[in-house]
């Protein structure tokens, strides 16, 4: 099973430094907006980056450096603590089969890519924060390898690919207030960014 953690606290810090820095800048900002207007105020999250879409300004062009600075806020604690469990045990087999930098590029783009399918598909005033479509771009890598590399993932962990996507994307539709095209979009970024440097890495 690749998601058991075995590694100590050094060793983690060691070997996924990349995971370890998007987790520091989630916990810091986190920390930032609490301490200047609270992490659930939509006003202070649009000033700390939050991606914003109105009638005016659908998709956000107008401020488009918040497709990525709004990967890194979260809204209430409980946004923050189950990204950051995620990140924690599904993030650091992927950056070590893409390697540091490559894993770097993958979550920026797949939240992105996240933001842009909530942009395309809610229509009105809609204020997003969170790094739900990054995470749901590392499920999707690990759903292309369940589907197309089966020999390099063991049955547990595609079983649990399956579970988590299932249940994530169930609960997704349920809860109103979580941004499902945000997921949805994250993944399918996911699964076709990480088939995009498979192919580029069996090139070499």
């Amino acid at each position: 099973m690749i998601f058991l953690r075995y590694e100590t606290f050094r060793g983690y810090l060691r070997m996924y430094p990349v995971t370890v820095l998007i987790i520091a800048i989630n916990i810091a900002m986190f920390m930032i907006t609490m301490l200047n207007g609270g992490s659930n105020d939509g006003e202070t999250l649009y000033r700390f980056g939050a991606f914003l879409q109105t009638e005016d300004d659908p998709y956000g062009l107008d401020e488009p450096w918040r497709y990525v600075t709004a990967i890194f806020l979260h809204a209430g604690f409980m946004h923050l603590f189950y990204n950051l469990i995620s990140l924690i045990i599904f993030a650091p087999p992927l950056e070590r089969l893409l390697g540091h930098v490559r894993y770097g590029l993958f979550f920026v783009v797949t939240g992105v890519v996240g933001n842009l399918f909530s942009a395309m598909f809610h229509q009105g005033e809609v204020l997003s924060v969170g790094a739900s479509g990054a995470i749901y771009g590392v499920y999707g890598a690990f759903l292309f390898l369940s589907v197309f590399g089966k020999h390099r993932l063991d049955e547990g962990s595609r079983k649990t690919v399956y579970s988590i996507l299932i249940f994530g994307l169930i609960y997704s539709f349920l809860v109103p207030t979580i941004n499902i095209w945000a997921h949805i979009g994250g993944g399918i970024a996911g699964f076709v960014l990480y088939g995009w440097f498979e192919r580029k890495l069996l090139r070499r």
